[in-house]
């Protein structure tokens, strides 16, 4: 069995989730108007896909390490064309729902078999720089994605962006198809029932896992909630046009970008642990900065700490991604399915969750980059599970 697989595919592969949620944003207002919609139902149509790509981790996992990598990430792409395809056609609002929660069953098999794929192939101390370059990957496409779907809705309609992620599935399905081999170690068929808690048991149970999936987690609620809120605060609040809207949005991912990369230089150098306080403290500068100017009706009084907290995330998703998943060579599928349930489902519900706090836009998103420095104080009360968690990070 060929276990070498090209990087690049791998960087295809996270492309699919980042393209779903930030293409359309521009036209959410177009969208709504369309389906004579409130704003709520369509941005509804984001949540639904995050849930859908989280929960559909619990059997992509166990599928992943049973049938291999390689099936379930070609299975998860032809998901992903057809339902791009139903939102490219549908005629109401429940049809968009469903295409998007099939979107995001589609997404969670290439996840699951990019990121189990990548601990396959590359020993353990490459990984948080490998996983540091993924998050870069997958913050361009932020960067791009408005962008283009900006000018995809000014000269044809809100449409052509659901035609566009189906092209892009066909051609990275195509170069998947042709140039992924099975990445799955041998031995680690997995048998019996695919959902089974004695399957997921052994990854829940371990502290190091635990911790990192909480701090991912809060990491990814972070960034989930200023996509969700951005475009109320821009476009509504501020009145910015979707193209300046779009503008702003680049910038911050371009902010990612240079962050994504440049943390795994960062965390050799710092170590690990270091590297963790950096990012939570950045997210604590940011929780400051929203709440001293939330007066301030200018966009960069809401972007700037968004810029800060930008940077922690990346931190944070660098470190957490690699180093919960490096108890579990084995089972690394399954291990890889539960982190990203948790990231992105967990994301969703404490998002939901923060939405029903009658607060403003920024003083939600203040809360939640309090999280993280949060969940790392109780994590220290936590004497004996932090004793491991701490000799991971110095490993």
């Amino acid at each position: 069995m060929n276990r070498s697989a090209p990087f690049y595919l791998f960087m295809l592969m996270v492309v699919f989730s980042p393209l779903a949620i930030d293409i359309f944003l521009p036209a959410i207002p177009a969208m709504a108007d369309a389906f004579d919609a409130e704003m709520a139902s369509i941005q509804a149509l984001v949540g639904i896909f995050i849930l859908s790509l989280g929960a559909g981790q619990l059997l992509a996992g166990p599928l992943a390490d049973r049938y291999g990598r390689r099936p379930v990430a070609l299975t998860g792409v032809v998901i992903y064309v057809l339902s791009a395809a139903l939102g490219a056609i549908a005629n109401s609002i429940e049809l968009l729902w469903l295409s998007r929660l099939l979107q995001g069953l589609g997404t969670c098999a290439i996840v699951v078999a990019a990121f189990s794929g990548v601990r396959d192939t590359f020993p353990k101390e490459r990984l948080t720089a490998l996983y540091s370059y993924l998050n870069g990957v997958i913050c361009i496409i932020p960067a791009l994605a408005p962008l283009l779907g900006g000018v995809l809705t000014e000269f044809w309609d809100w449409r052509a962006n659901f035609v566009f992620m189906a092209g892009y599935g066909l051609l990275a399905g195509v170069l998947i198809l042709r140039g992924l081999p099975e990445t799955r170690p041998e031995g680690t068929r997995a048998d019996g029932a695919l959902i089974s808690w004695e399957r997921y048991a052994p990854v829940l149970g371990h502290p190091v896992f635990q911790f990192y999936s909480v701090m991912n987690m809060l990491g990814m609620a972070v960034i989930l909630a200023y996509v969700s809120f951005a475009p109320a605060v821009l476009m509504v609040d501020l009145a910015l046009s979707p193209m300046a809207f779009a503008a702003w949005f680049g910038v911050n991912a371009a902010i990612n970008i240079a962050a994504a990369f440049a943390a795994p230089s960062v965390i050799a150098r710092v170590g690990k642990r270091n590297g963790l306080v950096l990012g939570v403290s950045l997210c604590l500068l940011a929780c400051l900065g929203l709440i001293a100017l939330q007066g301030w009706a200018d966009p960069l009084a809401f972007m700037a700490p968004v810029f800060v907290a930008s940077i922690g995330f990346c931190f944070l998703l660098a470190i957490s991604g690699g180093a919960a998943l490096i108890p579990f060579g084995e089972r690394a599928g399954t291990a890889s399915a539960l982190l990203v349930c948790i990231q992105m489902s967990g994301a969703a519900l404490v998002l939901a969750l923060i939405s029903l706090v009658p607060l403003s836009a920024a003083l939600r998103l203040a809360v939640l980059t309090l999280l993280p420095l949060s969940w790392w104080l109780l994590s220290r009360l936590r004497a004996q599970q932090y004793g491991q968690i701490k000799a991971a990070m110095e490993s």
